[in-house]
């Protein structure tokens, strides 16, 4: 019998059921939505968790979609999942856990006396702790992002290696290879010795079905990679960049861009120009280095000074 929470199941069977992580302001339990499968044979298991930030729903998605496709009289080993992490965020359907204005995904291992993303952080982090392997699903926030996968432990550590091919395995097509914060779960993960990656399933509002299937995909690959399930992966080269150029507005107006996510960027190449409201150039902005077109702001509109865009530099491919 594997148990998370009140999820219970026996070899060949699936269930889902509540993790309890503290309680509301007016007294009630939070309890979070979780699942185990578990498999009629033997082997390692897989953590999964989504919605870290409760704006972040394509990993939802991806649990939707995954959670009723497998079928545990053909998988060998466990998979745990938590399809909500960030509670009172994903209430909301804002970024951070408006109780306590903390970002979740800053805050692992977590305290279980500690104040509410704290406790859950906690929680969540026990669970995550029983895995071989964790795959932490967010994306860009309510921006646009191409659909990568992030390596947070740091080039150095022990793990590193395991990490970089884990996320190879997933297979998004890009890595962003490069030391997170203290706090997120793909660094709290390698320290007790668990190949972690946070897969960033692009960036939208609600939730974008192209990335979600990037996601299911990955998922499933991982599956299969690491035994959980029969068949083979090709291991398609990623696109990895180990280091990260980003570019505010020099003047406020509109942002219109010269690239599409995903392109190749030279050092001088015009990034995006800013006009006024009737058209006029304010301003012009270029890259720096060569590298990535990655991420951008969505809404048109900026002040002087707030973010536009970002690149991934030092690029190759492994």
């Amino acid at each position: 019998m594997i148990t998370l929470g009140t999820a219970r199941a026996s070899p060949g069977e699936t269930d889902t059921g509540r993790l309890e992580v503290g309680e509301t302001r007016d007294g009630s339990p939070v309890r979070l939505p979780v699942a185990v499968i578990n498999g009629a044979e033997d082997g390692e298991t897989l953590y999964l968790q989504a919605v870290s930030d409760g704006d972040e729903l394509n990993g939802l998605g991806v649990v939707n979609r995954v959670v009723p496709r497998l079928d545990p009289a053909e998988l060998s080993g466990t998979v745990l999942v938590v399809g909500v992490v960030n509670y009172f965020a994903f209430q909301v359907a804002e970024h951070r856990n408006p109780v306590d204005d903390r970002k979740m995904n800053r805050g692992y291992p977590g305290n279980e006396d500690g104040t509410t993303s704290e406790r859950i952080a906690h929680a969540t982090f026990q669970a995550a702790k029983r895995a071989d392997y964790i795959l932490d699903l967010h994306q860009g926030s309510t921006s646009r992002m191409i659909n990568e996968t992030r390596v947070r432990c740091g080039i150095r550590h022990r793990l590193h290696g395991e990490c970089l091919e884990l996320a190879k395995v997933f297979g998004c097509g890009h890595v962003l290879d490069i030391k997170g914060p203290d706090g997120q779960l793909a660094r709290a993960g390698p320290e007790h010795g668990i190949p972690t990656i946070d897969p960033e399933l692009g960036g939208c509002v609600g939730w974008d079905e192209e990335s979600i299937r990037y996601g299911v995909d990955g998922v499933f690959n991982v599956l299969r990679h690491y035994g959980f399930l029969d068949g083979d992966v090709d291991l398609d080269r990623q696109v990895r960049a180990r280091g990260f150029d980003q570019y505010g507005a020099p003047a406020g107006g509109l942002v219109q861009f010269d690239c599409e996510l995903g392109d190749r960027v030279s050092a001088g190449d015009v990034l995006y120009e800013v006009t006024d409201v009737f058209g006029e150039l304010k301003g012009r902005v270029t890259a720096d280095d060569e590298g990535i077109f990655w991420r951008t702001r969505r809404l048109p509109q900026v002040a002087a000074g707030e973010y536009v865009c970002s690149v991934g530099t030092n690029v190759d491919r492994y």
